[in-house]
């Protein structure tokens, strides 16, 4: 059994973010267009659109008053987010308020984002292929959009359709948002635009949205779920409606293994309609 996430060793303030000292950087949104940049050590006041190729934040901050916190280009690949704290100013950005990513994949490769601390963005991480690892997303802040409806929010979001593999491995995702106020999950594989595929959720600790889990829908497949801990810190069935839906059982190659509460009870979707 699991009482927090940090005493099971998954990840939380202490293990992630900048393991340096900072200098302030006063970007507002930042276009980056210098194949292989490095930016270390950044204490940023805005946030970066990347229109380049290798990119590498490390070690910095962002505090963003834009929808996003980086956002990868379509047309561009390789970038890496590491050591990083991204998060929002509530109630700035264009969209009446809204802040909707502190990472955004629009590129056609797989990006790494590792040992960051995300908060306030309404869709955290976003992207249908990459490698988020050993991150800590925590206190989203609900949102409503300029027609003044209450936008959906996960921490981690991918709407199908992806090429390569996306790998949730080893973060904590926590999503407290109410469901009257927009909360969809704490992973949510989505067939937005295009069927769920090849997709690793590996030794995650998961709590909150309407469901902790949306598991691709009927067409997924190649999706592989191990060894997670759904957690009831925000409801008692870890998401406000339970713990996993649209989970595709019979989907080749799909894989549901090893998944647990946090008090030690197996966790098993119930097949869906």
């Amino acid at each position: 059994p699991c009482s927090s996430p940090g005493a099971c060793g998954f990840p939380d303030a202490r293990t992630t973010g900048p393991r340096i000292a900072l200098e302030r950087h006063d970007t507002g949104n930042m276009s980056v267009k210098t194949d292989g940049m490095v930016i270390k050590g950044w204490d940023i006041r805005g946030s970066l659109d990347v229109y380049a190729n290798d990119v590498t934040v490390i070690d910095s901050r962002i505090t963003s008053t834009n929808w996003w916190g980086i956002n990868l280009r379509p047309g561009f690949s390789g970038l890496r987010v590491l050591h990083t704290t991204i998060t929002a100013v509530p109630g700035k950005g264009p969209d009446n308020g809204g802040v909707d990513y502190a990472v955004s994949n629009m590129g056609g490769s797989s990006i790494e984002v590792g040992w960051c601390d995300i908060s306030v963005f309404g869709n955290a991480l976003s992207m249908g292929q990459g490698d988020l690892h050993d991150n800590y997303v925590h206190d989203i802040v609900p949102f409503r959009n300029q027609g003044g409806e209450w936008q959906h929010t996960d921490a981690v979001i991918s709407g199908g359709g992806n090429k390569g593999r996306l790998t949730i491995r080893h973060n904590t995702l926590l999503n407290p948002v109410p469901v009257h106020q927009g909360a969809s999950a704490a992973i949510g594989l989505f067939a937005d635009t295009g069927t769920v595929s090849s997709v690793v959720v590996d030794g995650n600790w998961l709590a909150g949205g309407a469901y902790a889990l949306y598991g691709g829908g009927p067409g997924a497949t190649g999706i592989q779920v191990t060894d997670n801990v759904f957690s009831a810190e925000y409801h008692p069935n870890a998401g406000a409606y339970g713990l996993v839906a649209a989970w595709n059982a019979g989907g080749a190659g799909n894989v549901w293994r090893g998944n647990r509460t946090a008090d030690g009870r197996p966790v098993v979707p119930e097949p869906s309609p």
